[in-house]
């Protein structure tokens, strides 16, 4: 499989990524581990994670998607060596903001939760302005000298902001951050293409992209409001894209789909995976039969009028 170069950092992918909000939330432990064994025995590596996953769950409290990754780890048989794992600091309520002091108090908490000794790529979950860039970069740069984090990313982050820590870490000579992990899909399309796809293309930037299958919408399950009843956890983020547009992409889904024998999940990842600026979008799977369904996107090429036909559907009114 082609591996993809996360930014300039020394960090290469397959083009899809894993989602690991699921972990705690709709896939327990047994699920997560089949997951993660099938994802990498496939020959995919990156694992995307946060520490204030899944804490939006009743009854639990941040931490428990790495807690499920560090004891899928714990098992052994190289698994480590056969993952790269990604996670975040700055959104959880325990841990908030991006002052010095907290990402490493972050990062040394993430390090025992995942049980190992390096994050492959640590992520600035999302800004804070409250801290100067080159204390944020600053403190990041200690955790790559102390031999803790690989490299870095930015998730959330505005166009101005990224271009602004971009500058900062040239300046002060500080690592910077080599991914972005924006809200990207078939769908949502004009933050990032208007503001950020031709910054992080000018700047070799890393893409992985979050709610690339727009909270399920875009696998066709959900067609009408009658159909939100089938996921009390996904439905009622799926709503709002049941209008004239979102209607008129599942159409085009299901065209494009029909002529691979393929899945509408599967072609609008592989919209994605097409795009010259993303590396691998993110997506999540809770059984073995969605995970493989979601792996066999990277293998579906689409032909430029298939790509074009959908981004005729997608475009905004």
């Amino acid at each position: 499989m082609s591996l993809r170069p996360l930014g300039r950092s020394s960090l290469r992918v397959a083009p899809l990524a894993f989602g690991g909000n699921v972990f705690g939330w709709s896939a327990d432990e047994a699920t997560t581990f089949a997951l993660l064994d099938g994802f990498v025995d496939a020959g995919f590596a990156l694992v995307d994670t946060a520490d204030m996953y899944s804490s939006w769950v009743p009854g639990n409290r941040g931490g428990e998607s790495e807690t499920l990754i560090g004891r899928w780890l714990a098992q052994g048989g190289g698994r480590r060596e056969r993952v790269a794992i990604a996670t975040k600091v700055a959104k959880w309520s325990q841990r908030p903001g991006l002052s010095p002091a907290n990402i490493q108090a972050a990062a040394e908490d993430s390090l025992r939760r995942l049980r190992t000794e390096v994050i492959d790529l640590y992520q600035a979950h999302e800004d804070d302005p409250s801290v100067p860039l080159e204390d944020t970069l600053g403190a990041f740069a200690r955790l790559i000298e102390q031999g803790k984090v690989r490299a870095i990313g930015a998730s959330n982050y505005s166009a101005a902001r990224l271009a602004q820590a971009l500058d900062v870490a040239e300046r002060h000579g500080l690592p910077r951050f080599e991914t972005l992990q924006p809200h990207y899909n078939l769908y949502d399309r004009d933050v990032f293409e208007a503001q950020l796809e031709p910054l992080v293309r000018e700047r070799g930037i890393g893409v992985i992209n979050y709610y690339a299958l727009a909270s399920g919408f875009l696998t066709g399950k959900y067609r009408s409001r009658a159909d939100l009843g089938k996921s009390r956890a996904r439905g009622g983020a799926v709503e709002k894209y049941l209008d004239a547009r979102g209607l008129r992409i599942l159409a085009a889904l299901d065209e494009v789909a029909g002529a691979h024998g393929a899945t509408p999940a599967q072609v609008a990842l592989a919209w994605l995976i097409a795009r010259p600026s993303i590396t691998a979008p993110i997506a999540s799977a809770t059984s073995v039969a969605q995970l493989q369904e979601l792996l066999a996107a990277t293998r579906l090429s689409l032909a430029a009028d298939e790509i074009a036909a959908l981004d005729a559907a997608s475009a905004e009114a």
